[in-house]
């Protein structure tokens, strides 16, 4: 238990208390109406984008960066996407 704890630095730590931001948007996603579901959806992807750049930090591997960018990106495509298909009820 103590190799946990000493492993931690400062990024990892930041890191699991933005993962306690992640229940608010997950619980919005499935309970709010069809506009906050929306709204909460890019949430989470901004917020999941935040956390990997943290672990990419915490574990000093400039090659973990990647996949915050793409997913960046990818998520305000997919939230237009997702625009597109709730059209009709929004």
């Amino acid at each position: 238990m103590n190799f946990f704890i000493e492993g931690m630095n400062l990024w990892l730590w930041a890191a699991l208390a933005m993962m306690l931001a992640l229940i608010p948007a997950g619980i919005a996603c499935f309970r709010a109406t069809v506009d906050d579901r929306l709204v909460a959806l890019e949430l989470a992807g901004a917020i999941a984008t935040l956390e990997m750049v943290l672990i990419a930090e915490g574990f000093g591997r400039p090659s973990f960066y990647d996949l915050p960018l793409v997913l960046a990106f990818l998520a305000f495509g997919s939230g237009m996407v997702f625009v597109r298909f709730l059209q009709r009820w929004l």
